[in-house]
């Protein structure tokens, strides 16, 4: 145990952010540079190392929280990589975009603020890759077996180091020029660098995995032909098609999806533009869907110097507290304030858009919504709450629907969906193609970042027994789990 008193003595604290009026007029992260260091070690004293400890229930990837909190509040950084590296591929990722339901789970969190174990886990990987502790892993010898994994998202990636460091010869294919997935350009730079993705795919790439970008399987490369090429192949290609808002006016310019809005804002971050295309300054900005994506929205919107934000929710406002349907240790719906929200902006809950307004040349000017309640169990408008705002900008944030089936992956391959429209696997993520493997949201549907680690693990583990007839890579998790929740 860390600190036998340290729950009790110390409060919890948290990783600090620059001031909203500084932050806006960059894309760096919003925390305080250095700032975690100074109190990280006493924060990670606050661990229990409890006899059951639910935080690794919480957790899909099964890391091994209560060790690595031990070695940080005893500052032995290096066992504290070691431990975490044990069981999460990319704990630079995690650490910064996962909401955290390992937290949600800690029994400390059962009267008092939980432990502050995401901070704590940035921490140490920072240390590590500042330390030089985290080197490239390559295999000691090869099997002679060959690995297609399409999709460079964190399923992907984790499924193709898994693989890499068994000894298979791995190639990720990417359709967009840089790997990454939604790492690279659904996330802004303010939340997570990109320096963190490029340094971890030079890790990947001394390791011996090998990347093809701007390759399309189903357009660029038939599967068929490429299952043919490969002993297996691994699909984690995501849930990449965004829902949609089919109301009057969806056509007009200026109503986007979300995933067509933030990679341009990251390109330019990445230098391949100067302005984005898709540009909220000095406009009247609307964003719709309360979720994650949303908040994204927000913030790059801030920073491009809209003349206002506006982020509509159809579900009702959350509570601050967790309600009695959601008891510890499941993971609770709760009213968030992001990074985001903390620099400005208006939330509106239980409204529904009815449809957008246009000027003469086809440009969206207005959102009509109204608002919602829900009347047994059916969601129903309010008479007399219609109204209009403003809206030169319009973001359609509220979620993917399934992976995509437009560019012949799924027909090519012959794979069968599930009732979700998902591919279908079997227990060891195997599809009804032999040698065919699906991991990430592809097969599981949108899901969070830990949960898409943690399939790449799993099907890597059925894609090594698949080639060489056994397999000691770890499965964190079977395809049918779920999250802890009610």
């Amino acid at each position: 145990m860390a600190d036998p008193k340290g729950f009790l003595t110390t409060g919890r604290e948290v990783a600090k952010t620059r001031p909203a009026g500084e932050r806006v007029k960059d894309w760096n992260e919003v925390y305080v540079p250095g700032s975690l260091l100074p109190i990280i070690s006493k924060q990670a004293g606050r661990c229990m190392d409890c006899g059951i400890p639910f935080c690794h229930n919480g957790c899909p990837l099964g890391n091994l929280i209560p060790e690595w909190n031990d070695y940080a509040y005893r500052e032995d950084w290096t066992a504290a990589s070691e431990r975490l590296h044990a069981t999460n591929n990319f704990p630079e990722f995690t650490g910064r975009l996962c909401p955290a339901p390992c937290e949600s789970a800690c029994v400390l969190g059962i009267n008092q603020p939980a432990v502050t174990i995401k901070n704590v886990e940035v921490s140490i990987i920072d240390k590590a890759w500042d330390s030089g502790d985290v080197t490239p892993q390559p295999p000691e010898r090869l099997s002679g077996k060959t690995v297609a994994v399409i999709g460079s998202g964190p399923a992907g990636l984790a499924a193709a180091q898994q693989l890499t460091r068994a000894g298979h010869t791995v190639a990720v294919y990417e359709r967009a020029d840089r790997i990454g997935g939604l790492l690279r350009y659904g996330i802004p730079e303010f939340k997570m660098e990109k320096s963190h993705i490029n340094r971890r795919i030079e890790q990947m790439r001394a390791e011996g995995t090998k990347f093809r970008t701007e390759v399309e399987i189903g357009k660029d490369i038939d599967a068929a032909k490429l299952r043919r090429r490969y002993d297996a192949v691994v699909i984690a290609a995501g849930a990449t098609v965004s829902r949609d808002l089919p109301v009057p006016g969806r056509e007009l310019n200026g109503v986007h999806f979300a995933m067509e809005y933030l990679p341009l804002a990251n390109k330019v971050q990445e230098g391949d533009l100067t302005v984005s295309p898709i540009s909220a300054e000095g406009k009247h900005v609307v964003v719709i869907g309360g979720g994650d994506t949303g908040a994204d929205c927000v913030g790059t919107a801030h920073r491009q110097g809209a003349a206002s934000v506006t982020q509509l929710e159809i579900m009702p406002k959350p509570g601050e507290e967790r309600n009695a349907n959601q008891p510890w240790p499941t993971f609770p719906m709760l009213y968030k304030v992001t990074s985001a929200h903390e620099e400005g902006g208006e939330r509106v809950y239980s409204v529904s858009t009815t449809h957008f307004e246009g000027d003469e040349d086809g440009n969206v000017q207005a959102l009509h919504l109204v608002e919602v309640e829900f009347k047994d169990g059916k969601l129903e408008q309010k008479s007399g709450t219609e109204r209009r705002i403003p809206a030169q900008l319009v973001t359609l944030a509220m979620g993917f629907t399934g992976t995509d089936q437009a560019n012949g992956l799924v027909q090519q391959f012959g794979l069968e969906l599930d009732e979700r429209g998902n591919v279908a696997r079997d227990a060891d993520f195997a599809t009804n193609v032999g040698g065919v493997f699906v991991a990430g949201d592809a097969g599981r549907g949108q899901s969070l970042i830990v949960w898409a680690i943690a399939e790449g693990r799993s099907a890597a583990r059925g894609v090594d027994r698949f080639l060489t007839g056994a397999s000691a890579l770890p499965a964190p998790i079977r395809p049918t789990d779920r999250s802890l929740m009610v």
